[in-house]
């Protein structure tokens, strides 16, 4: 039971730490904005491949966690 509850919390650790990698190169407003897009293409593009489709996830959530790192640059900003 717990070898399954683990292996769906791989789906939110891989890509949280692939933004948290990203957040240390600095990247601009533009450069978070296509991170997202190309993060919700690829979504698209693997829910229709056979074998892809089982690790939709990864870049879905690393959209979701960009476009989170947005808001809060977006925050800090406006300080």
């Amino acid at each position: 039971m717990l070898q399954r509850q683990l292996e769906s919390a791989w789906g939110v650790l891989i890509p949280g730490g692939i933004v948290a990698a990203l957040l240390c190169l600095d990247l601009t407003f533009s450069q978070w904005r296509g991170l997202i897009v190309l993060g919700l293409l690829a979504t698209t593009g693997m829910l229709y491949h056979k074998r892809l489709r089982h690790f939709v996830l990864l870049p879905s959530c690393v959209a979701v966690a960009s476009g989170l790192a947005l808001v809060m640059m977006n925050l800090e900003a406006m300080k």
